[in-house]
């Protein structure tokens, strides 16, 4: 029988790890060549705007599935997505998740993946920049992969980031306060999580520890991004989990025509082992700056969509 899943299906925190570990088996497959992951296809409609759709899936991991996501740019009110997966052994159709969560659960693990082989094990003080959906689930992952003791939150809106340190501390059982500048939450910081709809950067370089890894899930392109390029400059290690849709993005890169594009590393490498001491051969020292480059890996929704409802099946 086909699993139909909602929002209200995937509100518990204890979903993260269970994506985290799907995401990181879907990047070991694709390391090897296993998983196909192409990059999204966006028809336009009429000047309404586009639909989007991401293929992905492989027959080598420990979920056997591919399938589809399907969203739209038609208006900003909604954010309706479907995601539709199929068991490969048996062409079943396994499962169909309606909703905005997934896609954040999906983005928000892949940072944790990110996270988890980027930034120093001892990370316990994090800074979220952005106080919405995506600022939530990345905040959730970084919590699911290391020791964090202390979250400081920054958005433009001072209702929205109270709103969300009141909401993330009594959902993370971790402090979290909402603090009055980004400069604020930045500094001293070991993990600093970008998650905004800035066209314009919205942290420094010159604020960043040493040994600081830093997540940006927002704008990355030459007009409109919310990292200033000197972050990348700066950084000792560059990765993204999709270079094939970095490429195919329809506006140039925010790194483009710059030195550091030529370093950026495949996070598939890295988790998978490939490129276990970086692409210069030294490693990650204590005082390296990271830097990770969210651009949605195709077939990730549909790999964490799988496990989730098999999970919620067991606990039914």
């Amino acid at each position: 029988m086909t699993r139909i899943l909602t929002d209200h299906d995937l509100q518990m925190p204890a979903l993260m790890p269970l994506a985290i570990e799907a995401v990181e088996d879907v990047l070991r497959q694709r390391a090897r060549g296993a998983f196909v992951s192409p990059p999204r296809h966006a028809v336009s409609i009429d000047g309404a705007g586009d639909l989007v759709f991401t293929i992905g899936g492989g027959a080598g991991g420990q979920s056997p599935v591919a399938g589809f996501r399907a969203y739209t740019t038609f208006s900003v009110q909604q954010d309706d997505q479907l995601v539709a997966v199929w068991n490969v052994e048996t062409g079943t159709l396994k499962a169909v998740v309606i909703g905005s969560l997934l896609g954040a659960i999906r983005t928000g693990a892949i940072g944790g993946a990110a996270i988890r082989y980027l930034s120093r094990e001892d990370a316990q003080v994090v800074a979220v920049i952005g106080s919405g959906l995506q600022a939530r689930t990345q905040l959730e992952a970084a919590v699911a992969v290391r020791p964090v003791r202390e979250v400081r939150v920054f958005s433009r809106s001072a209702e929205n980031r109270d709103r969300f340190a009141m909401e993330m501390q009594q959902r993370l059982g971790r402090p979290v306060q909402a603090v009055e500048t980004a400069r604020a939450a930045v500094e001293g910081a070991d993990i600093v999580l970008c998650a905004t709809v800035s066209p314009e950067p919205v942290i420094r370089a010159e604020w960043l520890k040493p040994g600081a890894h830093i997540n940006t899930v927002g704008p990355k392109t030459a007009e409109a991004h919310e990292l200033p390029v000197e972050v990348a400059a700066m950084a000792r290690r560059i990765a993204t989990d999709s270079p094939a849709q970095l490429q195919a993005y329809g506006r140039p890169f925010f790194l483009a025509g710059t030195p550091q594009l030529s370093r950026m590393e495949d996070l598939a490498d890295i988790v998978a082992g490939a490129l276990p001491a970086g692409a210069t051969g030294q490693g990650r020292g204590l005082d390296d700056v990271t830097l990770f480059c969210s651009t949605g890996l195709a077939g990730t929704e549909v790999v964490v969509a799988s496990a989730l409802s098999d999970h919620l099946d067991q606990s039914r």
